[in-house]
């Protein structure tokens, strides 16, 4: 067992892109999304607590998420439940957490990893994060984990790297989500892969990071040093958090730093950021069907049919689709369209209210 790695799981996500299945109250990260019995956030910690002791593993979330956290993972202490009172992305996230573990784990080495991605080669995956934490442990290099690419996916992030010989890649570029032409030609070049959010390193590396590239945030997390694992710590995050930009360890970070580094992988990785993704993943009919409950399905193709309700649903003439009825919702939209989610919830919440999302 390793003494000196702490994993760090975000879990603050709110899950708009699998809407109206995943809902505000209880987003993607805490849903059983691959109907394995276990939640996207429970099948994350299950795979680190065989490789750290549970004493190690730390939650990132939002405050109102506090009950399903503990419901879902009774093994963790309170103080391990590091909670936001409001949304800063993932800077101020990795920020908190940094400087609360850092008062009594000053030596640590930490793992930073989304809580709603699926790994499906978990030994492949721990071998990658024991490559990862070796090299940040004799170094002060930050690394993130890059996954080989199958296709030219323009829903991912990408890292281009400057191709040597070794295992760590000194990183040149980071790219948000390219269209599907600069998606191919990243691939055509070889020197690109898919950033999968994995971050590894030393806490003494990303603190100074942090007291180099965002002195802001530095300041203001360093300051509850005598407020972390007290009665105090509530009231000062709240407070901080106030304080706090949004901005994403991606910008605030990792692409102002000379000192990143990445380490490929290939472990059936995915993050499951839309339909369409989880439609590739799940079991289909000899249609390409993915049905959910039951249904009659006609000359149908390639959809999506989930619903969170005992009906028959009965669908005609229909390909490549999503039919997602929960609740108080039924959305039919093609099952491609996952940069239209967010307008559709934000549509919803402006004329329905919060009802609905």
């Amino acid at each position: 067992m390793k003494k000196d790695i702490n994993i760090v799981i975000m879990a603050g996500g709110t899950g708009t892109r699998f809407w109206p299945y995943s809902r505000n109250e209880r987003p993607k990260q805490f849903l059983d999304v691959l109907n394995t019995g276990r939640s996207l956030l429970q099948m994350t910690f299950d795979r680190f607590s065989s490789y750290v002791p549970t004493s190690q593993i730390w939650i990132v979330s939002n405050g109102i998420y506090k009950e399903i956290i503990t419901e879902q993972l009774p093994e963790l202490h309170s103080d391990q439940v590091l909670l936001e009172p409001s949304k800063r992305n993932t800077a101020p996230c990795i920020a908190y957490a940094a400087y609360k573990i850092k008062k009594t784990k000053p030596e640590a080495i930490l793992v930073i990893a989304p809580s709603d991605h699926a790994i499906f080669k978990p030994e492949a995956f721990l071998n990658i994060i024991e490559t990862a934490t070796n090299r940040a442990a004799n170094s002060s290099k930050l690394f993130t984990i890059g996954i080989q690419p199958h296709r030219p996916e323009t829903g991912y992030g990408y890292i281009q790297y400057i191709p040597e010989d070794g295992i760590e890649k000194k990183v040149k570029t980071f790219t948000e989500k390219p269209d599907l032409t600069l998606a191919r030609k990243f691939i055509e070049t070889g020197e690109f892969v898919w950033n999968a959010g994995i971050f590894v390193w030393s806490l003494s590396s990303i603190i100074e990071a942090f007291e180099r590239y965002q002195p802001e945030l530095a300041s203001l997390f360093a300051a509850g040093d005598s407020h972390y694992f007290t009665s105090k710590e509530s009231k000062f995050i709240e407070e901080t958090y106030s304080q706090c930009k949004s901005i994403s360890i991606d910008y605030a970070i990792m692409e102002k730093a000379k000192n990143v580094f990445t380490i490929l992988g290939d472990f059936g990785w995915s993050d499951l950021g839309s339909w369409d993704a989880l439609h590739e993943l799940a079991k289909k009919d000899e249609h390409d069907n993915v049905v959910e409950q039951s249904a009659i399905l006609y000359n149908a193709k390639s959809n999506y049919i989930k619903s969170s309700k005992e009906k028959l649903v009965v669908i005609s003439d229909l390909e490549g689709y999503l039919v997602a009825d929960f609740e108080d919702v039924l959305l039919i939209c093609k099952k491609d369209d996952a940069s239209k989610f967010k307008s559709f919830v934000n549509e919803v919440k402006a004329t329905k209210g919060d009802k609905y999302v």
